[in-house]
């Protein structure tokens, strides 16, 4: 009986580990991609926004929003989002004819992502 008890003990005390606690950040955007489809230069600014929510218990900071090369650049939130309520991250492409395939690395203290780092990624094509 007192072994037993030990192993219940043991195993409450090993899930409350992975119950974690903190910021999450959850994005709206399907697989957190934002397909542009066929866009034309003239007819479109290259902006999109990335929305996403805090549903953790704790504010959420986004330290760093890092792109993979020039042509895209992101704006980061200056203010830690609370939990519960939302925000953005803008992302705008120079809109360079020709395929669109970008990766945005943004950087927060969110525990639902290892080292809270989290892969957004925009996609599409650019016509003459």
């Amino acid at each position: 009986m007192k072994k037993i008890i030990t192993l219940i003990a043991f195993a409450l005390i090993s899930s409350l580990g992975f119950a974690q606690s903190g910021p999450k950040i959850e994005f709206l955007a399907k697989d957190n991609t934002i397909d542009y489809g066929k866009v034309s230069k003239s007819n479109d600014n290259g902006i999109r926004i990335f929305e996403f929510k805090n549903t953790g218990d704790a504010p959420l900071i986004i330290t760093e929003v890092l792109s993979t090369c020039g042509c895209t650049v992101p704006t980061k939130p200056n203010e830690p989002i609370m939990p519960g309520k939302t925000g953005k991250i803008e992302v705008k492409y120079n809109m360079a004819p020709g395929p669109i395939r970008k990766t945005i690395t943004v950087e927060s203290n969110a525990v639902n992502y290892e080292s809270g780092r989290v892969a957004l990624k925009i996609k599409g094509e650019v016509i003459p």
